[in-house]
């Protein structure tokens, strides 16, 4: 499988940006030529999006998998996965329920060659504040992300910002446990400091300063490089992207910024999100000095 030894911030790509095109334009190989040609190197799926009868693997598609990542240089970096605890309707999961949904995910991402993932727990209230037993069933699965050297990720993102409770829970839990196997994944909206006019802005939401990352950064395994809008100076308008860029360098941070678009127009009819991830690829690359 293709290693990128390139050290420091790392350039990738999130394909939740082609969710508008994804199946219905661009197949896995249109969308991993894109990123063979902007230089983006490192990869994030949605699991129960881009795996083909998902939670199922074929032989098959799993060959097609590899030797795509090996013609187009592409890492798999991190694996996003769900742990449904509403699936049923009628109650939510046990503890062992949610270990075992877990579990298969834990052992799907590392067949496909993932060291991240990006765990996605149900949440209780409208600060993303995860269900109360997800220490047991985190714990629970530590012995077997570290068997498989998965690190398990909650994304951190708008409105939560680097001073929330969560996150020192999180940051305890780390501690009090010892383990490798589960961090954080930060998604860059939580530095957002521009809306426009017609936008949804949090109520209260005053945006995090790229320095709050420093102490953190010993549990963050990979980040989501958010991205609204790039203008054609290369410029993203609503992330101040050079501070916390330096920060990362400067902290000599070693890990993938996928690029994950949120813009306004993803939506709209015939529009096409490559030329736009190109565009924060080339202000990445100048930031990096890539």
């Amino acid at each position: 499988m293709y290693q990128y030894d390139w050290k420091g911030p790392k350039r990738g790509v999130a394909l939740y940006s082609y969710s508008a095109e994804f199946g219905i334009s661009k197949n896995l190989e249109d969308c991993f030529e894109d990123l063979y040609d902007m230089g983006a190197h490192g990869l994030e799926i949605l699991a129960n999006t881009h795996i083909p009868g998902y939670p199922h693997v074929s032989e098959a598609w799993l060959d097609q998998w590899f030797a795509l990542l090996d013609q187009y240089e592409i890492v798999p970096v991190e694996y996003g996965n769900w742990i449904d605890s509403h699936i049923l309707g009628s109650r939510e999961l046990t503890t062992r329920e949610s270990y075992e949904m877990l579990a298969r995910d834990i052992k799907i991402a590392a067949k496909l060659g993932f060291t991240v993932m990006r765990t996605k727990m149900p949440v209780i209230s409208d600060d993303l504040a995860p269900v109360k037993n997800w220490r047991e069933f985190i714990e629970l699965a530590l012995p077997l992300a570290e068997e498989h050297n998965i690190k398990m990720c909650p994304e951190i993102h708008i409105p939560t910002t680097l001073n929330a409770p969560m996150i020192q829970e999180y940051v305890e839990f780390i501690e009090r446990t010892g383990t490798k196997n589960f961090g954080l994944n930060i998604d860059f909206s939580v530095f957002r400091n521009v809306f426009g006019e017609n936008e949804y802005r949090p109520e209260g939401f005053e945006p995090s300063k790229p320095e709050e990352l420093v102490p953190l950064l010993p549990y963050i395994y990979c980040c989501h490089a958010k991205f609204n809008h790039m203008n054609d100076q290369f410029e993203e308008t609503t992330i101040p992207y050079p501070e916390i860029i330096r920060v990362l360098k400067e902290q000599n941070w070693d890990g993938y910024l996928l690029s994950e678009y949120e813009g306004a127009d993803k939506y709209s009819p015939g529009y096409e999100v490559g030329q736009t991830l190109r565009k924060q690829h080339i202000m990445l690359k100048r930031l990096l000095g890539d």
